[in-house]
């Protein structure tokens, strides 16, 4: 007979302030870890999720293969009498599978004393936490990814037991791949031994602690070192990128400056041209007013 232990967990905010450890329930938390039991339960969980719908058709069921394929003497023929037995293509299943359910019954008491375990298993690893409340006014992703990133719980599977069915907090943490929201008296074994940490409203064991203030996180200036440097990488990244850009913009650039040249040159040429024209049309019109205006002289005169 084993004697039984005693646990405390680590206390903390619904932000991640910590707070003084409390003492776990000492008739669930007593130390039992039962195996057997606890495979037993999870085995019973697995196989009540099976719906048990696969399907396949024996000979009676394939349709066609009435009539005897070929005479029973005479053809040199093994003989025959339907073409849906099974070793024909297209025929009937032997032995496959039918529908039918993989429930499994596991007592209360069982399950109860392997819910037990896991929970203790749990606790022997000091996987287990407690949060004060959780008050969330409306589903916030980004205030439970927080959270976990607070308690260094971002790259761990994390089963957070609520006291009742709380919305808010189920649709806050949906969206986390590693996360799993359900009340603390719908949770089974499995979910439990599926964590990595399991994170406990403390009313649901039996605590009421009294809110405390907020403490911004000790890491907050590595924080914004951080992401400091990551702005500096991504201007670095954005100056790397942008340098190409410019190169090609400078061997572009002669390019077009003797196009501009070029175009400069044909206006200019153009302009030559037209006061050139200009110029030998004035002296046209003068050569013909002063051949109108010079009057022939009269004979005898």
């Amino acid at each position: 007979m084993t004697e039984p232990m005693n646990f405390d967990a680590a206390t903390y905010t619904a932000q991640g302030t910590e707070r003084d450890r409390v003492p776990l329930p000492a008739d669930l938390f007593d130390g039992t870890v039962n195996m057997p039991v606890m495979h037993q339960a999870v085995k019973a969980f697995l196989a009540n999720q099976r719906q048990g719908n696969a399907s396949t058709k024996t000979r009676g069921l394939v349709v066609g293969g009435n009539q005897k394929p070929w005479k029973q003497k005479g053809t040199g023929r093994a003989r025959q009498g339907s073409t849906r037995a099974p070793h024909w293509v297209g025929g009937g299943t032997v032995f496959g599978p039918h529908p039918r359910s993989y429930a499994q019954y596991v007592p209360r008491q069982v399950r109860a004393l392997a819910r037990k375990s896991a929970f203790n298993a749990r606790a022997r690893e000091n996987a287990i936490v407690v949060v004060d409340a959780f008050n969330f006014d409306a589903p916030k992703t980004r205030r439970m990814q927080a959270l976990l990133d607070r308690l260094d719980l971002s790259d761990r599977k994390v089963l957070i037991l609520t006291d009742g069915a709380k919305p808010n907090v189920y649709l806050s943490g949906r969206n986390l791949p590693s996360v799993q929201v359900l009340p603390y008296s719908d949770v089974s074994t499995y979910h439990i031994l599926w964590s990595d940490v399991v994170m406990i409203e403390a009313t649901a064991i039996g605590h009421t602690l009294d809110p405390i203030a907020e403490r911004e996180p000790a890491d907050a200036p590595k924080r914004a070192k951080k992401t400091a440097r990551k702005a500096a990488a991504r201007a670095e990244a954005d100056e790397t990128e942008s340098k190409p850009a410019r190169k090609s913009a400078a061997k572009k650039g002669p390019a077009t400056t003797k196009s501009k040249a070029a175009k400069t040159r044909t206006r200019m040429s153009a302009d030559r041209k037209s006061a050139v024209k200009k110029k030998s049309t004035a002296k046209k019109a003068t050569r013909k007013t002063t051949r109108g205006s010079a009057k022939p002289k009269k004979k005898g005169s």
